[in-house]
Order: structure tokens, then sequence, then C-alpha cells
């Protein structure tokens, strides 16, 4: 990888790193802030879902505008306003506030995320995708392993408001990174291929093409799967299992530190054992951990730790060659309102999810978390579901190294080259 290459990466997954902890800072805060705004769990995922539900609208209004702007110049757009919808949460002081700066926040946030990896589809070739996405991908995992635990810290001995200043001050240090390193690009506008189309014309021109349908419901599917579990995660285990507040910030800071370190070697094994591969051994693993988190009787934290950690791994070891193949999907000209929809419909799945987990799960006058294990059932038959969407999307790309006469094949085989590439499309 080049020199320049890998300062863009890092780049943008510290952008991503900032985004993310917005994100995720706002699950494990429900213990916090359900006592402090006096709400119940149903108001609390309600909070959490609305900045999902907002990055969704913004996501899809914005799909037919982002191919005729530079990417990085619409980047900095997005990210500047975040930034202080970030501070407007910083200072809210009541559930109404909140909640309106967080819908705020989510506006521009939804563009956020597509930007980051239509820039990284542009600038990195589909041979290399793989380990570059695994870098992207590695914010998530410093989110996890640094971003939520300090901010979970900072919450405890400070307020709740403190994670989101300690965001806007990240985030006030990498603009004029930002500006000086990431290059313009305006590639994806040459050749007369970018139309001016509503967001319903971007949307119904998605619909048409098989390859991007398939792209679209992978990654929600994924997203639902995962995030069925995450917002009660903290709280079944401070109130079911038995642990302290300061014991549950270690689940995310393990999980986080494993993968921070899997994350790249795993984009390494995507690009040379074949991406579909290397996704359904991930599927097929992660119905193991999520059986057991949303079963987790009262065991010794440092199972609880090997368990989640695991979690971890291969939630994040699934999301890189599949984020890999999807980017594949549109050629660079319509890339931008293909993430950019895509990503609406991940948020829109994240938001169901949490929704959905509240309607679910229930919070006991014992103070206990009930029905917990119905959101891991539903969860692992979504995140089943993913193979078959990722097989047929395999299929469609024009990928050969999967004979049709025999699926298993080539998963017990993993050491068998790739003949052809995928087809660009």
């Amino acid at each position: 990888m080049k020199k320049e290459e890998r300062t863009i990466l890092l780049l943008l997954a510290s952008v991503n790193f900032t985004h993310i902890m917005d994100f995720m800072i706002m699950m494990p805060l429900g213990n916090f802030l359900m006592p402090h705004l006096n709400i119940d769990a149903q108001q609390f995922s309600m909070l959490v879902a609305a900045y999902t539900f907002s990055a969704a609208l913004s996501s899809f209004f914005a799909a037919s505008l982002v191919d005729r702007f530079d990417r990085k110049g619409l980047l900095l757009f997005a990210y500047g306003g975040f930034l202080f919808c970030t501070l407007l949460c910083a200072i809210s002081v009541s559930y109404a506030m909140l909640m309106g700066a967080r819908i705020a926040a989510g506006l521009f946030g939804g563009l956020i995320g597509a930007q980051v990896l239509s820039i990284v589809a542009d600038l990195v070739p589909f041979e290399r995708r793989g380990r570059a996405m695994g870098v992207i991908m590695a914010a998530f995992s410093a989110a996890s392993v640094f971003g939520v635990p300090f901010g979970l810290y900072l919450s405890k001995f400070f307020s709740w408001h403190a994670p989101f200043y300690f965001v806007v001050i990240l985030g006030a240090i990498l603009m004029p990174l930002l500006v000086k390193y990431i290059p313009n690009m305006t590639g994806h506008k040459t050749g007369g291929n970018v139309r001016k189309f509503t967001p319903v014309r971007v949307l119904v021109d998605i619909v048409k093409d098989k390859n991007q349908r398939l792209g679209i419901l992978l990654m929600a599917s994924m997203m639902m799967g995962h995030f069925l579990i995450i917002p009660f995660l903290v709280p079944f285990m401070e109130l079911n299992v038995g642990f302290t507040n300061v014991q549950t910030p270690l689940i995310y800071m393990v999980g986080g530190a494993l993968t921070l370190f899997t994350s790249p070697i795993i984009g390494k094994w995507a690009d040379r054992l074949g991406k579909f591969r290397l996704f359904t051994y991930m599927i097929l693993l992660a119905v193991i951990p999520v059986a057991l988190i949303t079963n987790m009787p009262r065991i010794p934290f440092y199972f609880v730790l090997c368990i989640t950690g695991l979690w971890f791994v291969v939630s994040t070891g699934r999301a890189i060659p599949a984020q890999a193949i999807v980017s594949e999907t549109v050629p660079p000209s319509r890339r931008g309102s293909f993430m950019n929809i895509n990503s609406s419909i991940q948020q829109l799945a994240v938001g169901m999810a949490s929704v959905a987990a509240g309607l679910i799960v229930v919070k006991t006058p014992q103070n206990t978390i009930e029905h917990y294990d119905i959101t891991g059932y539903i969860s692992i038959a979504i995140i089943l579901s993913c193979l078959w969407t990722g097989y047929k999307l395999h299929k469609a790309l024009g990928n050969k190294d999967l004979p049709e006469s025999c699926i298993l094949h080539p998963w017990l085989r993993p050491w068998k080259k790739n003949r052809e590439p995928y087809r660009q499309v």
C-alpha cells in the first residue's frame, strides 16, 4: 500500500472513529440517561433510533446530489455540521433538547459514512480493497476499545455530557488535517456520466439493478442483525448477569482491542482467500457468541469477555469482505449515490433494530431485563439469511470460484485461488 494511501486511510478511519463513537456512546449511556432524564427503556430506544432515522433521511435525499460534487468538499461540509450538532448534544439539558440535537447530528452524520466509503472505493483498486476496508473498519474497533469505555468513564466521573465534548475536541483537531491531506476527488464526474436525478429516481434505478438490490439488502440485514442486541447489552450485563458499571466498559475495551488487531489481518485474508468465502466463515461463527450473549447466566466475568470478544471479532470480520464486495456493485460515476442510499437504508435498519429491541425487551419492577433472549434468536435468523443474499451477490458479480454444483465445496477449500476477478459493473 502506498504511503499516500495509508495517510488518507488513517485520516478517514479517524473520521469514522469520532463519527462512530458519537453514535455508539448513546447505547451504553442508557443507565446514565434513563434516571437523569427520567425516561423509560422505550424512550431511551427512541433516543438511540432518532439519530439513525435522521441519518437515513439525509442520506436518501442527498443521494441525487453527491456525485455532482468533489467528494472531499462534501465530506468536510458534513463533518463540520456533525461536530456542531454534537456540541449541541453536549450542552443539552432535557430529553427534548437532546432528542432535537441527535436528530440534527444525524442529518449530517448520515453523509459521512457514505463519503468515506466512496473515497476508499475510488482510491483503492478492488484487488487491495479488502485490506483498505480493514483499516477503515478498525475505526469501529478503536471506538470500542477506547472511545466507548473512555466515554463511559467520563460519564461516571463527570457527567453524561462529557463524551460529546470529547468528540467535538477530537473533531476540531482532525479538521485541518483533512483539509491538508485529503485530495480533491472529482474523477467520478468525468465522462459526462453524472446525471441529474431526484432521490426517488436514484432509488428506482437501484431497485431495477439486481446487483445493487442485493448489495443493499445484504448490508441492511447485517446491520439489523447486529444492532438488535447492542442497545440492551450493558443493561443486561449489569442488571441480570450482575456486573458493575466499572466492569461493563471492559466488554467494549477487550472486544475493540481484539478487532483493532484482527481487522487489518482479516482484510488481507479477504483479498487472498476470497471475500465471499471469508464472509461465509464469519457469518457461521457469529451464531455462537450471539446465542451465548443473549442467554448469559451468572458466570465469571473473564468468560463473558471471551465470548463478547469473539462476537466483536466475527461481527467486524463479516463486515469487511461484505463492504468490499458491495462497493464493487456500481461504477465510480454512480458510487456516491449508491453508497448514500445504502447508508440511508443501513441507518434505517439500525433504527428499526433499536426500536424493535425496545419493544421486545422489558425492564421489570425488580430492576431486571426480560426477553433479551428473543432479540438474540431474531438476530441469529437475520444473520444467517445474509448467507443467501451474499451468495446471490457473489454469483451476480461474476466470480467463478464457487462451483454451482456444490456450494460447500470452496468453503472447505479456502486455499483454492480465485481464477477470475470480480467483473466491473
